[in-house]
């Protein structure tokens, strides 16, 4: 049964990613200030593109869910 093995494999590492995505997404949520902002970017500006993909994809989406909620007059974020 080594294909099964492999699908419980693939299965379990798609939540752990998963986890892991939704992990990172709530801690870079408390990036919420200009300051705070701009540290962040300090930081990520030492790093390549490639490195930094997954948290400016994460980020770009929150931007866009707040710029959203704002222009909607809601504050659900």
């Amino acid at each position: 049964m080594p294909f099964i093995r492999e699908i419980r494999t693939s299965i379990t590492g798609r939540l752990a990613a998963r986890r892991a995505h939704r992990q990172l997404s709530q801690e870079l949520a408390a990036f919420r200030t200009a300051a705070e902002r701009t540290e962040l970017d300090l930081m990520l500006g030492r790093h390549t593109a490639e490195e930094t993909r997954e948290i400016h994809a994460i980020l770009n989406h929150q931007d866009a869910g707040r710029r959203y909620h704002a222009a909607a007059g809601t504050h659900h974020m």
